[in-house]
């Protein structure tokens, strides 16, 4: 690549960061590096010419604000997981419950068919008795005892067709009812499909600028780029220890919790995939619901309803195998192994990995086996 190309790389993504006015105001420039004439463009060249400087690395500022954009655009990948898991979650318990209904509409509907036989048995009886109805029978009986007999009968024979009459109308409301409710979990499984649909196209209309815009980058500014998000993650841990959290977190795991450290801490290298939950691939609340199910307390899916379901504790109070929650909008989750540091899968074309507990804003500490 000549030098014009090599200098032009950041510039152009910088101007795709600007295209999408997600970092600043409009009309906010980006300096980029300025390409330098060519020999070929000097009237003065010669092929003995000192060649010119290499291309030096491009400011700072334009690898934060591309550093700034990929940060926003993982960040609504990982909005549009827990979305595109929610919706998975609600689906899977929305088809057994549809499966669970259909058992029950066959068992009520075997138990209505037997109803009509037994009523079919009792019309072919009274065929055979001459249509006659049994009080008619037992008037023109010329034996007491028999009447006697045949009254208590016709009596426990009007209590049992009034019995069947009345199960058959139960069973009927009953198929009814759970027809329409089989109808309603369908309409509503439906809805959740294409919540799902629409939450997958986001992730990965996201994913894909990201790459997009890191692919547009050189090796030594990708790597710079790396330092660059390094850097900030130290500095936002520092910030966070420096409020002296620590010397109160002193707790020390439960026994379900140093399982689900164990477990956790045993997925260390492994690739983030995002809808993930193992046993390969994780996302991050994929990571934290197997590390705890594991450990023999099943736990929500979605780091948004493992924030809502789960028991809040303070942060001094926190120990390990307690999950931390992230962003206000509870879009991310690790789990806490003490000493100030979490494991978590961080995001599309990362691996499980340990962090510092500070290094992203904290919401809040839930614990999974209080209580």
């Amino acid at each position: 690549m000549g030098r014009r190309g090599r200098s032009g790389v950041l510039a152009a993504a910088v101007a795709v960061v600007c295209a999408v006015t997600v970092l600043g105001a409009p009309g906010v420039a980006f300096a980029g590096a300025r390409p330098e004439p060519s020999p070929s463009d000097s009237p003065t060249s010669s092929p003995s010419a000192s060649p010119s400087p290499s291309v030096t690395l491009a400011p700072d500022k334009d690898l934060e604000a591309v550093r700034a954009k990929l940060d926003k655009l993982y960040h609504d990948a990982a909005v549009a997981t827990d979305a595109y898991n929610a919706a998975e979650e609600k689906a899977k318990k929305q088809s057994a419950e549809i499966v669970d209904l259909a058992r029950k509409i066959v068992a009520e509907q075997q138990k209505l068919d037997g109803l009509k036989d037994r009523a079919g048995a009792a019309a072919r009886q009274q065929y055979r008795t001459g249509g006659l109805p049994p009080e008619a029978q037992l008037m023109l009986s010329d034996d007491p005892q028999t009447f006697l007999d045949g009254a208590g009968r016709v009596l426990q024979g009007e209590r049992a067709t009034k019995a069947l009459i009345e199960e058959t109308a139960r069973i009927q409301r009953d198929l009814k009812e759970y027809a329409d409710d089989a109808a309603d979990r369908w309409r509503k499984l439906e809805a959740n499909r294409k919540a799902k649909a629409a939450a997958k196209k986001r992730i990965e209309q996201r994913v894909e600028e990201a790459e997009k815009l890191q692919s547009r980058l050189e090796k030594r500014q990708q790597e710079r780029l790396a330092q660059l998000e390094q850097q900030a993650a130290d500095r936002a841990q520092t910030e966070w220890l420096d409020t002296g959290i620590l010397k109160d977190v002193k707790g020390s795991a439960s026994e379900a919790g140093a399982k689900a450290v164990k477990f956790a801490t045993a997925q260390l290298g492994k690739p983030y995939e995002w809808g993930a939950q193992g046993p390969r691939t994780y996302d991050c609340s994929g990571l934290t619901s197997q590390a705890w199910a594991a450990a023999g307390h099943p736990i929500p899916r979605t780091s948004q309803e493992q924030w809502r379901q789960l028991k809040h504790v303070d942060v001094k109070d926190m120990r390990p195998g307690d999950l931390i929650i992230y962003f206000d909008d509870a879009s991310h989750v690790a789990m806490y192994v003490g000493d100030g540091a979490i494991i978590h899968a961080p995001r599309p074309g990362r691996t499980v990995t340990v962090a510092g507990a500070g290094t992203m804003p904290i919401l809040g500490v839930v614990r999974p086996d209080a209580g």
